[in-house]
């Protein structure tokens, strides 16, 4: 379509081109291809799982790397979903004051005094804690403290002996328990958005000194923004550019997909990243930090390999050699070469070695919301490892069904990755990522209907070029907040439920 002067205007001051938007445009239009998903990850097909020796090993190696490594947590979506059912709750004490609660409402209204953000509320003037409606507004609303439409980092999740700490001070700890490089250093990088900087900075001014003294550890903190050229056009019901009342194109951010360029801006040679709200409280940390470090070094283990392995591969291979990198390929990441033979299979294996590579811990499924690990087929026949949602898996047919209900395992957004290449270069990120695994969902404008373009999720299409491994881990590790009353469990709650 013809863009008009004042479109190309505004995308430019996003830094997005009218060959973007059109690219854009004809997503909406054509949709998405299929995955050719093979089969489900399992134990001994896709999943390691360690024993006490390997673990042990792994655990050694990591510990005696003198490397530079960070964290990096995406911590800018705000927590609304966290709090679903207590804005359903106002909504129903504002139709009738006295109306009876059931259910999740009711479970918070009985446990409110094990929350660390009880003392907020006691404080709060506004706040009369013997009123229902005036404790979910107080909790909730603008006028109060917010926590319908802050981000969860800033939230209240613990306490300590009447101290409390929110989720993002308790990733500045678990970064002191295993991020900490050879001179004392934890750096941690967190995304958020811009309204919330202040906050996130006046934060960490008060914690950081703490930590470092209780930790003997050094933390370095940095934010960053999600960058606008990553913004996606939405578009009305009938796949038109939607305007605004002034006539402007709609802009919206394109999911946390779009932190890949955030995540390529860093320089350490491996990063971890962990989602903000899976945290527990520090007594339940000892078997978290050290799966952390069991995955790094595991992704030591084969980057050191692949390393070695691309510098050989600078001359002439034996056909003995060639068919060690193959099983290599396939023991550690599923990856099978179709129908290739001879200079074709060494002009593969180099391709397939030079990539961003990536440890992923995945527990048993326990009902938990997570992408799953799955073998993909590629468009070139090659097979991989991959994150999948649900909605990638196409789940109206029997086989998306099949394959979802086959699944043994999620992911818990649990990795540490390597995106540097073995002369020490970083990897363009964004041409590892495949556009083609973006999605569209529809929201609402303004009472329209519209529908939007979400980019590859973070650890899902944005990272499809990867290779990737899947490790097993306990699921004492995953202790994800995803609504309030998850903030009861015993990771988080100071007295057990």
């Amino acid at each position: 379509m013809a863009f008009s002067p004042s479109d190309i205007r505004q995308m430019s001051a996003l830094g997005i081109t009218p060959e973007q938007a059109e690219q854009q445009l004809s997503f909406f239009k054509s949709g998405f291809p299929p995955l050719q998903v093979v089969s489900p990850a399992t134990v001994g097909d896709g999943i390691h799982r360690l024993d006490e020796k390997a673990q042990g090993e792994l655990l050694v190696y990591y510990e005696g790397w003198g490397g530079s490594r960070a964290k990096f947590v995406p911590a800018s979506g705000a927590a609304t979903r966290m709090f679903k059912e207590l804005f359903e709750a106002k909504a129903q004490l504002e139709r009738n004051p006295q109306a009876p609660l059931s259910g999740a409402a009711a479970h918070f209204f009985d446990s409110l005094q094990r929350f660390a953000f009880y003392s907020l509320l006691q404080s709060n003037p506004r706040c009369s804690l013997s009123d229902r409606s005036s404790i979910l507004d107080t909790l909730l609303s603008s006028e109060g403290l917010s926590y319908g439409s802050l981000p969860k980092g800033l939230l209240l999740f613990h306490q300590y002996h009447g101290v409390p700490r929110s989720a993002f001070e308790e990733h500045l700890v678990e970064a002191a328990l295993y991020a900490k490089d050879a001179q004392g250093a934890a750096k941690v990088h967190v995304t958020i958005s811009p309204e919330h900087h202040d906050q996130f900075a006046s934060l960490t001014a008060t914690a950081v000194p703490l930590f470092d003294k209780r930790f003997g550890v050094k933390l370095e903190v940095s934010f960053s923004e999600q960058k606008s050229f990553t913004d996606t056009m939405a578009v009305d019901m009938m796949n038109r550019p939607y305007r605004q009342e002034d006539g402007s194109l709609l802009f919206r951010p394109g999911g946390h997909g779009a932190l890949l360029e955030n995540l390529s801006d860093l320089h350490e040679e491996i990063v971890f990243v962990k989602n903000i709200d899976n945290v527990a409280r520090e007594e339940f940390l000892p078997e978290t930090v050290r799966w952390k470090k069991i995955l790094a070094g595991k992704l030591l283990q084969l980057r050191a390999y692949i390393f070695e392995t691309l510098r050989t591969l600078e001359g002439e291979v034996s056909p003995s050699k060639v068919e060690e990198i193959v099983l290599f390929l396939e023991k550690n990441f599923s990856t099978r070469i179709p129908n290739a033979k001879g200079a074709e299979v060494a002009r593969l294996i180099r391709l397939l070695l030079a990539r961003p590579l990536r440890v992923c811990g995945v527990v048993k499924n326990s009902g938990e919301p997570g992408g799953g690990p799955f073998i993909v087929k590629g468009r070139d026949g090659v097979t991989s490892l991959q994150i999948l949602e649900a909605a990638q898996l196409n789940i109206n047919t029997s086989k998306g069904a099949s394959l979802l209900s086959d699944s043994t395992h999620f992911n818990p957004v649990d990795l540490v990755c390597s995106f540097k290449d073995y002369r020490g270069a970083s990897y363009p990120l964004r041409l590892f990522s495949d556009p083609s695994t973006a999605f569209i969902s529809e929201k609402s404008k303004d009472g329209a209907p519209i529908k939007v373009l979400e980019l590859p999720g973070l650890w899902n299409g944005a990272m499809s070029g990867w290779n990737t491994c899947f490790v097993e881990v306990p699921a004492a590790t995953f202790n994800p907040v995803k609504a309030v009353n998850d903030l009861l469990r015993p990771a988080h709650a100071f007295f057990s439920p």
